[in-house]
């Protein structure tokens, strides 16, 4: 089943059209009677009007989209800048459409999200790409900082490390490494100092971390 949400009635009339003879269709005019039919029916596939009495924004797609989970949104629109679209996506919107679609384009649309991918225009590509390029290379740029910090790390001081990555004791690092406790905390202290960190937690992390990237 596909929920049919909008009041533009030259909109509805052109997802009838393009729907047509495929799948079983409902429709609501407003927000609330929208909520209450997706939490009802949990139709596969929503096609929202962003134009929709009640509608507010983003605020009110997180809430469709947590009241739906397996529901596969589809918003249509006069059109969004790159980054809100690339946003919506983000967040767990199918696909996004021009209110000035053609009918026959929605069997293409049915089509793509059914298959589990999005339905997006062409433009938008070299954004998410743009978007995944920056968000690897600050990612490699951290790692690398991180290794650079560690190598400065004495070999004694990365056994620790290690140790406590696996949630040892200062006691039992102490009992495995054949020195005192005191030792133990001295090292620790001076691993802080090198790494700019303040406890056991965050040192734990940057271990671990650092061994699933080698």
């Amino acid at each position: 089943m596909i929920l049919l949400a909008s009041s533009n009635k030259d909109m509805l009339l052109r997802w009838e059209q393009g729907l047509f003879g495929l799948v079983s269709t409902t429709t609501s005019n407003s927000f609330q009677p929208l909520t209450e039919k997706l939490v009802k029916l949990k139709p596969e596939i929503l096609f929202l009007d962003y134009a929709l009495p009640g509608l507010k924004n983003q605020q009110s797609i997180d809430e469709l989209i947590h009241l739906a989970n397996d529901t596969k949104i589809v918003i249509f629109s006069p059109g969004f800048p790159d980054d809100i679209e690339w946003k919506f996506f983000k967040i767990g919107i199918k696909g996004c459409c021009l209110h000035d679609f053609q009918p026959s384009q929605i069997k293409r649309v049915i089509d793509v999200i059914s298959r589990g991918e999005l339905w997006i225009r062409r433009s938008l590509p070299n954004r998410i790409l743009s978007e995944l390029v920056k968000v690897t290379f600050e990612k490699n740029r951290i790692e690398q900082a991180v290794r650079d910090l560690l190598e400065n790390l004495t070999r004694r001081e990365y056994e620790i490390a290690m140790l406590v990555s696996h949630g040892d004791s200062n006691k039992k690092i102490a009992q495995q490494l054949a020195i005192t406790e005191r030792t133990v905390k001295a090292h620790l202290t001076e691993i802080f100092r090198k790494l700019h960190i303040s406890d056991r937690i965050k040192l734990a992390l940057i271990m671990k971390d650092i061994i699933k990237s080698s």
